[in-house]
């Protein structure tokens, strides 16, 4: 709960604790979805939008940064705008009835985070509300929030594009990696391996969905021996670009490799948080990041419901960046507002 006066006459509480009903706005414009969400309570969203940039940037193969902001200095007007048209025919919300606004302060492309961050501000200032900066890692957990009844303590795997971690999530507010990747992450090589099969941009879901047609032991790939709880995914990329060059110049069998491919990450993946459940003695474990829309990867955490566990997985669309993820992180995992001067960062501190 907070207590602090910034912008307003009256000090505002803000959390579970606050004893009456909490509406937070946020933006997430971290990478390349410009987003905004209105979230009652850090658990029911009133209002979700999302504007992708995935066909602008299909074209070069991957994420153009300065075509990234461009973007968001293209929609973030929009999306503000339309979360606002929704909380007001879905809860009769106005923007005056927003109790704070919350903005991703990082880790992210820092152009995109300034345009995003800054439109933030400046709402907290033009209706003289609190602002909340969001880490954007912390915000993927808290999308297990969202229309559930999850409670800490759980062990969490986060996995996305930049990040593969399993975090001891003891409180709202209390964190602790225990183990992560110690070069690509798990989005990153699915990425790298998509484009050495020869699949498009966005490489990792159709690498997934190619994958769900191949045998996915038709290829013995090798597991990295590292750290109790950490990974490594460069060898394991390095092994899938020898054996494509083994079919010298014959056609691969893309679906097969898809399909090895996929069986060695989710099961390193998931035989490690099953190792970090055990130690910890918690009966839940939830599943977070872009990555945490992976098919297989999704089943096998599903799969440990079998033995006991309570299983929590972000529906699809909290699953890749978006706002009301934001929007909850600030209700829940905040220990205090923000100056309005917050910088963003590009990687976590």
């Amino acid at each position: 709960m907070i207590k602090k006066k910034l912008f307003s006459e009256a000090p505002i509480e803000i959390g579970p604790e606050s004893g009456y009903d909490n509406y937070i706005m946020a933006i997430e414009s971290s990478c390349d979805e410009t987003a905004c969400a209105i979230v009652k309570n850090g658990r029911e969203v009133i209002a979700n939008v999302v504007a992708s940039q995935i066909k602008t940037h299909a074209q070069f193969g991957g994420v153009i940064p300065e075509i990234a902001a461009r973007e968001h200095m293209d929609s973030i007007n929009i999306v503000v705008e339309e979360a606002f048209r929704q909380a007001k025919e879905n809860a009769g919300i106005n923007p005056e009835d927003i109790t704070a606004f919350a903005g991703t302060v990082g880790p992210g492309l820092v152009g995109c985070l300034l345009v995003g961050l800054n439109a933030a501000k400046t709402l907290a200032l033009v209706y003289d509300k609190p602002f909340i900066g969001v880490n954007h890692l912390n915000a993927h957990l808290c999308g297990n929030y969202l229309d559930t009844d999850l409670k800490p303590p759980f062990m969490a795997l986060l996995v996305s594009g930049g990040h593969t971690q399993i975090i001891d999530v003891k409180s709202y507010s209390e964190q602790h990696i225990i183990g992560e990747t110690i070069d690509d992450a798990v989005g990153e090589a699915y990425d790298k391996v998509a484009r050495l099969i020869g699949l498009p941009y966005p490489g990792g879901p159709k690498l997934d969905k190619m994958a769900q047609e191949g045998n996915p032991h038709a290829f013995k790939l090798p597991e990295a021996k590292v750290g109790e709880f950490d990974f490594s995914f460069s060898g394991l990329k390095t092994a899938v670009l020898r054996l494509v060059k083994s079919f010298d110049g014959q056609e691969l069998p893309v679906k097969d490799i898809c399909a090895s491919f996929q069986e060695c990450v989710s099961s390193t993946l998931v035989k490690k948080v099953k190792k970090a459940l055990e130690q910890s003695g918690y009966d839940q474990v939830v599943i977070a990041g872009g990555v945490a829309a992976n098919s297989e990867i999704r089943k096998k955490i599903f799969d440990l419901s079998e033995e006991g566990y309570k299983v929590f997985a972000p529906p699809m669309k909290y699953c890749t960046d978006n706002a009301a993820m934001v929007a909850s992180c600030a209700y829940f995992n905040t220990n205090t507002f923000d100056d309005i001067n917050v910088e963003v960062f590009s990687r976590v501190k």
